[in-house]
């Protein structure tokens, strides 16, 4: 006698389970709807996660979702957003109200607009030091230069030279006239947009003008640019290294292009959205474009330069204190001469005529060396 498998495990259940099937079979059979009952799994039968093992793969990756972030913008606010060609405070109101910053503000024009924004409307080509700008702590450099030398004339020779605060407002503008002895080979207008008449004396200034004028100008501020070991050099020019912020050397822009040094365009195409540079290039642009690349990094760039040349006392304060320490250097020394001289009548006094006049004459020269002293002062 054959007895299946499934007779002999029902004739080996309990009674409590046969009258839980008989209830289920009577609750279909009436068309009642049953509590789905949720199998246990013995196991997870979810496949696991596949490690990245090629670590290159999974940095394109994080970078890849880095740059989308980073040049991301919602065009939520386009109708809201004033005209691009309004004054600093609109800008500003408008960025506070939505709780946004500058950067943000200026990349969500280059994301409307396929035109850079980095243009200002109180702008003026060539015009020197501006008489409103105020150039602040950060400054940004950027310098336009035509070649000279035997062909292909890969040296590089100054024409044009721009600074901008830390609002993008120009504070100095200017071409250069070529030094005396030195003949342009290539205006480079392609990519300079300087062309011949914009280094004429008379319109452009003289080399030795220009830099005078922009080493007054960076004196004891941070220089922000893009490549400025290029700018320097050009302009004949040194910057203390502590005081110098370079988007080209960065970390976390050098990661955007694998360890190498990123173009200015790349940068602010990723990073901040905006269209530079294509075509002749604007020296006053440049600027803008490294000066708000710093400052959507700012914080990472002042800890990149804490860590390479340690913490830094802020210029007015280091000056206040080190003022503090003349002033009372000098009122220590001016009480030192007040009680040598009445040492020295002391002296005078006590010593009597014809004794000991080798002392009175010792004691006066003396005297005499601490006036001339106290007249250099």
């Amino acid at each position: 006698m054959h007895i299946s498998r499934r007779a002999l495990f029902l004739s080996n259940l309990s009674s409590n389970w046969k009258a839980l099937q008989q209830k289920i079979q009577h609750s279909q059979a009436n068309g009642e709807k049953t509590s789905g009952i949720k199998r246990v799994r013995e196991h997870d039968e979810r496949p696991p996660k596949q490690e990245h093992v090629n670590d290159a793969v999974e940095k394109q990756r994080t970078i890849a979702r880095k740059r989308r972030k980073m040049g991301s913008f919602s065009s939520k606010l386009s109708a809201t957003m004033p005209d691009p060609a309004a004054d600093t405070n609109s800008l500003h109101a408008f960025a506070r109200e939505h709780s946004l910053d500058a950067v943000e503000v200026a990349a969500a024009y280059g994301s409307l607009s396929s035109t850079t924004s980095l243009h200002h409307a109180k702008d003026s080509i060539n015009a020197g030091l501006s008489p409103s700008a105020v150039p602040g702590r950060y400054l940004a450099l950027d310098c336009e230069m035509v070649g000279t030398g035997p062909p292909p004339h890969n040296d590089s020779l100054l024409a044009r030279v721009s600074i901008v605060n830390f609002l993008g407002e120009q504070v100095y503008d200017s071409y250069v006239v070529p030094q005396a002895g030195v003949e342009v080979a290539d205006y480079r207008t392609h990519v300079s947009g300087i062309q011949r008449k914009h280094l004429r004396p008379g319109y452009a200034r003289p080399f030795k003008q220009v830099q005078q004028d922009v080493a007054a100008i960076l004196d004891g501020r941070i220089l922000v640019g893009h490549a400025l070991k290029n700018d320097l050099s050009v302009l004949m020019l040194n910057h203390p290294p502590r005081d110098i912020r370079d988007t080209a050397r960065y970390a976390g822009f050098r990661e955007l292009s694998m360890g190498k040094t990123p173009a200015l365009r790349k940068l602010a195409k990723e990073v901040l959205g905006l269209e530079i540079q294509t075509g002749e290039h604007s020296s006053v642009e440049d600027a803008r474009a490294a000066m708000l690349l710093f400052k959507r990094e700012k914080a990472g760039f002042e800890q990149e330069c804490q860590k390479r040349y340690g913490r830094s006392v802020p210029r007015s304060l280091a000056t206040k204190e080190r003022a503090a320490q003349l002033a009372a250097a000098a009122v220590e020394r001016d009480g030192a001469d007040e009680e040598f001289d009445e040492e020295l009548d002391e002296n005078e006094e006590e010593a009597p005529d014809g004794e000991n006049g080798s002392a009175v004459t010792m004691v006066k020269s003396r005297r005499k060396k601490k006036q001339k002293k106290r007249t250099k002062r």
